[in-house]
């Protein structure tokens, strides 16, 4: 109803601003409003002149709507006399899509605006109108072809346009007639922005005709008929394509102009130095930031607007080093790992409960704090900044998981920029009005999280993606050009590899593979970017330099395509460049397969202990050189051991290795330092049991789950103890190595807990017999399974522990049951 008397007031304020001018309408003139008419006299009286206002407002808006339609119209007629000759601007057929029953409505309309006209001029409580609005409803069948056209027509269009510059021209210069009494002759539009005015057209009249039905007496020969016509036009608003219907889409100002919402989302905010979720809306002439007030049981969600900037007065610039910027709380990478643990444990125990007689209820209690923890990582974990000023007022700050999202968000309001906008100031009213549209309006409903989604849709694969990047073309000029993958999990898009940068080329061949690990995702992303050198252009939000995304794109990770065996090559085309790619896909159940190497001469897939005894030595030859070049140039890198090596690299020292080639340590000295650490880890996922053994695995997840520090202190050095003498100073050599990479976690990011998490898993994950015989392994999507949390654990105990030498171990004969 608030919204219903706004619109009242908004036509009371027009048509007293219009009819104080004396505004013209065809050949008479409306009758002033006098200080006679303003003091009504009783309900029907008041009744009457509210109705004619109203009708007066309408009119005035519909007079514009068909100067629109007009405009619209006038190139039709040449471009279509155009076609037949020899140098057409456009084809008959795209002329026909294009302007799809355009003259039609404008007929309706104008028929509709000439009977109504004189109706006003003689106003009295006799006139009736309800005939003319009922006749316009019925005539709805026009405008559903139209809708249906909608969206092909825009495509046409602007294909028309990027083809043909001279219907380009055309498209963004139309003019458009100003009413009658107006100073302003002509108004310039768009093409596009024309073809939105029908669409808006309907959601304006049921609006008029909602408050007409409100001042006619229900005994009134125009309320049947009134009423009717509502009828018909609500049941046509509802039958439109959701995505392109107005009021999804589009909210009307009070000045009748149609700001149509462009793209929604929730968003992280740094705000007084701490995080807070937000759903953005960018409208055609604004950015308003939005929070979700807190509502009473069963009463509407409704949006609070923190705070809005007009497009006209928004910018990207660069803070000046006397800008204060604010501090952005990073957590340790740990706890966001912590957090993704346990949210895939209680994903399989929803699963299980799924299954179990009157588990509904439980599952409900799990759903509940599973939305919660997501919540909690969806807001701590995003780190790339993004930020807005106004240049008029303050700067605001976002933060995003990906810098695909962030380019989305930037291009979407750079190219709203490029049309003519003027800086807008809302009144507390229009705000309000405008943020209570925001909840209708919205494309996102719900922030993206498992517990929101339908039980029916993907999970999504989990397992490795091997992906190989071959190459680009596209490129106007030569450049230093490189891509990053992104793939989706827990809800966010991150980064999970890089190829290396291809020097000064138009046509970079980077042929490099690797290998991302999938926690249920559906789409892989690539951005190409030029790599600046230019140490001026630091951005100073994150100290890094800022390279310029060339192209960006995503494919959707179809199971049935990339399940195969065998390699699927793709293409995606990202503004006029192409990227050339491969990729197959290793579920969870393939991917954790011990496979025993057939060959016995290598060290890859062969028994630690054959390799030991071979080489003569108490730790392989293998392990000694990845730690050594590790931390002699590898101990500062950002995420060692958690970033992806090239595979291609990967399997050359693999290869190296495994035939004993003489050059093995200039190849290292060569090699990219994550392809050895890749190696490494790849080397004890390879062993044929792991190295913690198939045996002690029952053993170690009793032990850490023991309560007692002292029982846990005696059961997991009584463990470590009955190890073969291979596997002991194998694992103690990785302890202290580790424990040394950690040292270095402000510079390289890698706490006890990230390397555990890496680690766990790889050294202790049962070979394929032992995981079958214990069911450790349920099912392909139980990546985070209670196994592995405690996998991670055993490994971060010992991590935690004071050193442990051999001797110790050896000398220390505390008394435990040897049955283990």
């Amino acid at each position: 109803m608030e919204e219903e008397e706004e619109e009242v007031l908004c036509y009371l304020d027009r048509v007293l601003e219009e009819e104080e001018e004396e505004s013209e309408y065809g050949d008479g003139e409306l009758e002033p409003i006098t200080t006679t008419h303003r003091q009504f006299k009783g309900d029907i009286e008041k009744g009457l002149e509210m109705k004619r206002l109203v009708l007066s407002g309408f009119l005035a808006s519909e007079e514009i709507y068909i100067n629109q339609l007009e405009a619209l119209l006038l190139p039709m007629r040449p471009l279509k006399a155009t076609a037949t000759t020899s140098q057409p601007v456009l084809t008959i057929q795209q002329v026909e899509t294009i302007f799809y029953k355009i003259q039609d409505i404008f007929e309706i309309h104008k028929e509709f605006y000439d009977a109504l006209l004189p109706s006003i001029q003689q106003w009295d409580e006799k006139v009736t109108v309800g005939h003319l609005f009922q006749k316009l409803a019925s005539q709805l069948g026009v405008y559903k072809a139209f809708v249906d056209n909608y969206k092909v027509a825009l495509e046409t269009a602007e294909k028309c346009s990027q083809a043909n510059s001279q219907f380009q021209k055309i498209s963004e210069n139309l003019k458009v007639k100003g009413p009658k009494d107006s100073k302003v002759c002509t108004t310039t539009s768009s093409m596009e922005a024309l073809l939105y005015k029908p669409i808006d057209r309907v959601t304006r009249s049921t609006l008029v005709l909602h408050d007409l039905l409100k001042h006619t007496p229900k005994d009134h020969p125009d309320f049947p008929l009134l009423q009717d016509a509502l009828r018909i036009s609500q049941n046509f608003l509802s039958s439109i394509n959701e995505e392109i219907d107005p009021r999804r889409t589009a909210v009307t100002t009070p000045k009748g102009e149609a700001r149509q919402l462009v793209k929604d989302g929730f968003l992280v905010e740094v705000s007084e130095s701490s995080r807070k979720l937000r759903h953005v809306f960018l409208f055609t002439d604004l950015l308003l930031c939005a929070k979700m007030k807190k509502t009473a049981v069963g009463r509407h969600q409704q949006y609070e607007c923190k705070w809005y900037i007009p497009l006209a007065d928004l910018t990207f610039q660069t803070l000046d080093d006397s800008d204060a910027c604010p501090s952005i709380q990073v957590l340790p990478e740990h706890e966001i790992e912590e957090m993704k643990i346990k949210i895939s444990v209680l994903k399989n125990e929803i699963q299980k409960e799924k299954k179990a007689p009157k588990g509904q209820s439980r599952v409900e209690r799990l759903r509940k704090k599973m939305n919660e923890q997501e919540s909690w990582l969806l807001l701590h974990s995003p780190t790339i900044p993004f930020r807005i000023h106004n240049k008029h007022g303050k700067s605001y700050l976002f933060l995003l998981s990906s810098d695909y999202e962030r380019s989305e968000w930037r291009e979407s309001i750079q190219k709203l920029q490029k049309k003519d906008l003027q800086s807008c100031v809302l009144s507390s009213v229009e705000l309000q009005v405008l943020t209570s549209s925001c909840f209708k309006l919205r494309t996102v409903h719900n922030i993206p999280v498992t517990g929101n989604k339908d039980d029916e849709e993907t999970p999504g694969l989990y397992g490795f993606l091997h992906v190989i990047v071959h190459s680009a073309k596209g490129f106007e000029q030569s450049a230093n050009l490189y891509c990053t993958l992104e793939v989706d999990s827990f809800g966010y898009f991150v980064s999970k590899a890089k190829t290396r940068v291809f020097r000064d080329t138009t046509e970079p061949q980077w042929n490099e593979e690797f290998e991302i690990e999938l926690e249920g995702s559906q789409y892989l992303r690539i951005l190409c970017y030029e790599k600046c050198y230019d140490k001026s252009m630091l951005n100073k939000d994150d100290n890094e330099i800022v390279d310029k995304i060339m192209g960006k794109g995503q494919v959707q990770l179809d199971p049935q395509t990339v399940q195969s065996k065998n390699w699927h090559m793709d293409v995606i085309e990202m503004n006029g460049i192409k990227v050339e790619f491969s990729m197959k896909f290793t579920s969870r159940d393939l991917s954790l397969k011990r496979t025993p190497s057939k060959k016995q001469s290598g060290v890859f897939g062969v028994k630690i202990n054959v390799v030991t005894k071979r080489e003569r030595s108490k730790v392989p030859y293998i392990v000694r050189q990845c730690i050594e070049e590790v931390e002699k140039r590898g101990i500062d890198e950002v995420g060692i051991y958690r970033i992806s090596g090239v595979a291609t690299d990967i399997q050359a020292l693999k290869s190296a290795f495994d035939t004993n080639t003489k050059d093995i340590l200039v190849m290292l000295s060569d090699m990219d330092i994550n392809a050895i650490a890749g190696t490494l880890k790849l080397y004890f996922r390879e062993l044929p049991e792991p190295l913690l053994t198939d045996r002690l695995y029952p053993a170690f997840m009793e032990g850490i789950a023991l309560s007692d520090p002292a029982a846990k202190e005696n059961c997991m050095m009584h463990l470590l103890r009955s190890l073969p003498d291979p596997n002991i100073m194998t694992f103690l050599t990785l302890l202290e190595h580790l424990k040394r990479v950690a040292e270095k976690e402000p510079i390289n990011k890698m706490s006890l807990h990230n390397l555990a998490t890496v680690f766990g898993p790889t050294l202790l994950r049962p070979s394929e017999s032992e995981s079958a015989k214990g069911q450790h392994i349920t099912s392909a999507s139980d990546i985070w399974s209670h196994d592995v949390m405690a996998q991670v654990q055993v490994l971060l105990y010992y991590l935690q522990h004071p050193p442990i030498s051999y001797a110790e171990l050896k000398r220390n004969t505390l008394y435990f049951s040897t049955d283990v």
